[in-house]
């Protein structure tokens, strides 16, 4: 079988004009690039255009490293808003957690599986509940116990153990504590959260009993970047489940935390296949 090629990934947003997936792809075409994926949207409402190339880098004229400084001059006469990644760089990324473990399971199985191209080196709590799954998976597991009073130091303390990690993204795989604006402002557009999806109508604790009571026909799952605002960030995926009278309060838990499983991964292997291309508070996914 043939190794999957190693390749490039461009992905843009600018102010629509004509000529512009002319202009980007011939930018492959003219240096012997390979155009295995191209991808593009126009907003007409924001008057904004949005593309994704993905090229095999065999043959290319530029090394790696070379290419950034390569298409910087056509990025600034287009005024392009842009990012580059490579499909064999594994980013490195926590995972932070409180004491339900079936987002954490799901994501380290998935992830020794070769599912997610990803360096999870750490995860991060705030109990120690669940340090033998994580310890299972050969990952360092540390717990960082929260209050009203600690959580600024703590958070710092934690910022400080990313930092010297070198951590590149974060998944919240439901860690039940609201992290600062400050804390955010560290990983803007690189921390991915997940929850249910009966946000805003039954907010606070017990949302599947307060469902239930209403009974709903649907349970679903959002995972979204996290920003300042709690719970309202660029949405990457999401996904739902029908139900009926016959569910009790417990079968909406459990298809609700199936599909928080699925979502959640979901989210992350778009994040890391360099398909999710943010703007204003929406997304564009290039799946």
């Amino acid at each position: 079988m043939n190794a999957s090629p190693i390749t490039a990934t461009l992905l843009v947003s600018c102010s629509d004009q004509k000529g512009l997936v002319a202009r980007l792809t011939d930018f492959v075409f003219r240096n012997n690039g390979n155009i295995l994926h191209s991808d593009e949207h126009i907003d007409e409402e924001a008057g904004l255009f949005l593309m994704r190339i993905e090229w095999d880098l065999k043959d290319f004229a530029f090394a790696r490293e070379q290419i950034r400084g390569a298409f910087e001059p056509l990025a600034s006469e287009l005024s392009l808003d842009w990012e580059l990644r490579f499909s064999d760089e594994d980013r490195r990324g926590a995972i932070f957690v409180s004491k339900f473990d079936h987002c954490l399971y799901d994501l380290l199985f998935r992830h020794r599986a070769g599912e997610l191209r990803a360096d999870f080196s750490l995860v991060v709590s705030n109990h120690p509940d669940l340090r033998g799954l994580v310890e299972y998976f050969d990952i360092d597991y540390q717990v960082f116990p929260v209050t009203p009073e600690s959580k600024p130091a703590q958070e710092a303390a934690i910022l400080a153990e990313l930092e010297r990690r070198r951590i590149e993204f974060i998944v919240l795989a439901r860690y039940m504590q609201i992290l600062s604006p400050d804390f955010v402002a560290h990983y803007p557009r690189r921390i991915i959260n997940i929850h249910h999806s009966f946000l805003p109508a039954f907010a606070g604790p017990k949302p599947y009993h307060q469902a239930h009571r209403r009974g709903v026909k649907l349970v679903g799952a959002t995972s979204h970047y996290v920003t300042a605002e709690l719970d309202a960030g660029p949405i990457i995926a999401q996904d739902v489940v029908r139900v009926s009278h016959r569910d009790s309060v417990e079968d909406l838990i459990r298809k609700g935390r199936d599909l928080e499983k699925v979502v959640l991964a979901q989210a992350v292997r778009l994040h890391l296949e360099n398909r999710v291309l943010v703007y204003g508070n929406k997304t564009v996914i290039f799946d």
